[in-house]
């Protein structure tokens, strides 16, 4: 992990240096080799190739002269910051790079990529990953960071965003999710082709249950851009997902009643669309302030320690001073660009909206009946005009709740799901490292923007 800024300075460079790179790795052998779809069943091998998986990544400077910041987003339900260190050695490693501040991988989240956790397997005792395909993998994402860099061009940054309420839903209350697209596009000034950088929450998830390997909607939503805008290049990132944010009519993809290829393929298209149409432009001065830092969550679930044991997970996990209790090795960072422009939250996991935004359920409808009690939410950590959260980025730890609605079965935790006495599923939590990690992370991120402001 490379930290970023010791402080946040404001006073601007000459101006933006941008690059894009892209690097396939969907595997050739999937004919005779058995992969398997991560996202939804285990056990369930790749039969055939939609669209192709990608590594695509950003390379931005702001000329200040203390380094450029890489973001890469890799097509796949969740990678660990143990893989995604490698991906960073890699690159740095190539001897290719020049002066970087912050490497920053995160995944776009997609149901229907290659099994890069191990969770989806053949048993659930054994792992899903395929070696050879996890080291091509961080090979393509490294080659795709590297030449990002080497692809930089001087130019302006612009920042917009669009409303995009009706294509949402949130199928767990409380009903809150980041309503806006945003996009950032970066115009050489050579004239040569844009990039784009698109932010969007949703779940990746509405090809459904399938056998083919695609990238679902964040494709059709690239291809849209790249189609429309001669010599343009584009890349997705996830937002804050918990909770759960997906598409629409995801209830219809989940009872497949509905054509889900070409939902998906629309629903990217019209994302597509939206991206295009921002008109509220606003262009950014070139000032770039990042900050990444250590974190230590504890390990409660004790299904996700076991698959660690089993090497089924490989996420970076020991054990507290005291040995008391596992602990999970992850990361948090705070990005913001311009002069009090636009803020970003990168967080390692699926962070439920409310943590971001204080909606939280009341007293009342919480499923353990207590208010939430945190000092801050992230969105009140900044005085920035634009602000959101990008998911899923230097880790996967899950989904990460609120603890006033963390509620676990009572026979059998983090096994089999709970339901409360509002008869509401609480899926999520079986997938989480457990009730602190939310609050573990907004306190932490607050000692990090202190720290540097």
């Amino acid at each position: 992990m490379l930290e970023g800024d010791k402080s946040f300075s404001y006073v601007p460079g000459e101006k933006w240096t941008c690059g894009f790179a892209k690097a396939a790795y969907t595997p050739a052998d999937y004919n005779n080799k058995t992969y398997f779809i991560a996202g939804y069943d285990s056990n369930n091998p790749v039969k055939g190739v939609l669209d192709d998986l990608y590594a695509r990544a950003v390379y931005l400077d702001d000329n200040r002269g203390d380094g450029g910041v890489i973001f890469c987003a890799l097509d796949c339900v969740g990678i660990s910051r143990r893989d995604i260190n490698d991906i960073r050695k890699y690159a740095l490693e190539s001897g290719r790079l020049g002066k970087v501040k912050s490497i920053n991988i995160s995944s776009t989240h997609t149901h229907a990529g290659i099994d890069t956790q191990g969770l989806w397997g053949e048993k659930i005792y054994k792992s899903g990953k395929d070696k050879a395909f996890m080291e091509n993998l961080k090979k393509q994402a490294a080659r795709a960071v590297v030449e990002a860099y080497e692809n930089r061009k001087d130019g302006s940054l612009y920042m917009g965003y669009t409303p995009v309420e009706d294509m949402q839903a949130d199928v767990r209350t409380p009903v809150t999710y980041d309503k806006n697209l945003t996009r950032f596009r970066f115009s050489p000034d050579d004239s040569s082709g844009e990039i784009y950088i698109v932010n969007f929450a949703s779940h990746a998830e509405l090809l459904g249950t399938t056998s083919l390997v695609s990238a679902d909607f964040p494709a059709y939503l690239i291809k849209e851009i790249e189609e429309k805008v001669q010599g343009s290049n584009a890349v997705f990132f996830n937002g804050a997902i918990g909770g759960m944010i997906s598409a629409k009519e995801i209830k219809k993809v989940y009872r497949d009643s509905i054509d889900c290829e070409a939902y998906m393929k629309g629903f990217g298209k019209q994302l597509g669309e939206l991206a295009l149409s921002v008109e509220n432009e606003i262009r950014l001065e070139p000032v770039l302030n990042i900050k990444s830092k250590g974190i230590t969550v504890p390990g409660d679930n004790t299904v996700l320690v076991l698959a660690r044991y089993l090497n089924v997970l490989n996420n970076d996990m020991g054990r507290t001073k005291k040995r008391s209790k596992v602990c999970i090795y992850s990361e948090v960072a705070y990005m913001e660009l311009g002069k009090g422009d636009v803020a970003v939250f990168l967080i390692p996991g699926e962070l439920f909206p409310e943590l971001y935004n204080g909606e939280f359920l009341t007293e009342t409808d919480s499923a353990n009946h207590r208010k939430a009690s945190y000092k801050k939410v992230l969105s009140d950590m900044t005085d920035c005009k634009h602000k959101f959260v990008i998911g899923l980025c230097n880790d996967e730890l899950g989904y990460i709740l609120a603890e006033n609605d963390f509620l676990l079965n009572e026979v059998l935790p983090y096994i089999n799901k709970a339901t409360d006495e509002m008869d509401r599923d609480h899926y999520e939590e079986t997938n989480s490292t457990g009730p602190e990690t939310g609050r573990i992370i907004l306190e932490e991120t607050e000692n990090l923007i202190k720290s540097v402001k």
